[in-house]
């Protein structure tokens, strides 16, 4: 299952809050779909350090597309 979650608009920190609460809810089989107008990167290093795996992309409106997932070992 994808898990949709468009944080586009937001100001900081609102973003980061939504994001890291979308993934407590996140099972083991699912994907969090992350819109936002800017790259994340300080979520990066958040992610990589519990356990999830990630890939950016950018999109035509210029806002990245973040699709998280748990690390199969993790």
């Amino acid at each position: 299952m994808n898990a949709l979650l468009d944080v586009g608009g937001l100001e900081p920190p609102e973003p980061m809050v939504r994001i890291l609460e979308a993934l407590d809810t996140l099972g083991l089989d699912e994907q969090l779909r992350v819109i936002i107008d800017r790259e994340p990167v300080p979520l990066y290093r958040i992610l990589l350090r519990n356990g999830y795996q990630y890939r950016t992309t950018v999109q035509d409106d210029q806002r990245y597309e973040v699709l998280v997932w748990l690390a199969p070992d993790a």
